[in-house]
């Protein structure tokens, strides 16, 4: 293998992203963990969860993440990358905590970050590395050895990422009259 397709000093990809309730039995308890600690009453989730349920209390990201998990995995597969790809969410299942306990039930021991949240803010930013530092204290209190996790840099700036949005502005706005 070339190293240009050599993963080090990384054995594992964690793509971690928010969550959402996977059906209507999910959207009050998905919504509770979202708003953990802040004292929202659950009769306020009962009426924000309404969204949810014209959708079927389905939110699209958890389907969204699994095509991405299938095209990296494709896209690593065709690069020649022996790189494996975990999942894990802030706010449900799977949890951040149990995908790490996984990775590391499975020798991993530096793994590279991808957060689904492309921008920089609190929440697609620092609260993932709150949630990281919080997920590493809870396996190191099991006695289980704690993974060096490297969080990628943001790509809201990135050409790869920028690049396709731009063309697909001009390329609706060339449609208007």
């Amino acid at each position: 293998m070339s190293d240009q397709h050599d993963p080090a000093p990384y054995d594992a990809l964690l793509l971690l992203s928010f969550g959402g309730p996977e059906g209507p039995d999910d959207v009050v308890p998905f919504l509770e963990n979202v708003t953990r600690g802040r004292g929202i009453p659950r009769e306020r989730l009962r009426e924000v969860g309404q969204h949810y349920f014209l959708f079927g209390g389905v939110s699209p990201i958890n389907g969204q993440n699994r095509a991405l998990l299938d095209a990296l995995r494709d896209d690593f597969a065709a690069a020649g990358l022996r790189l494996p790809v975990y999942w894990g969410n802030r706010n449900w299942a799977p949890y951040l905590t149990d995908t790490l306990r996984e990775m590391v039930h499975d020798g991993r021991r530096h793994i590279a970050v991808l957060t689904t949240s492309a921008y920089a803010s609190y929440s697609g930013c620092r609260q993932y590395r709150e949630n990281l530092a919080d997920a590493l204290a809870a396996l190191e209190a099991e006695g289980l050895p704690v993974p060096r996790v490297d969080k990628l840099r943001h790509y809201f700036n990135h050409p790869g990422f920028l690049e396709p949005v731009v063309e697909g502005v001009l390329a609706s706005l060339a449609e208007l009259d």
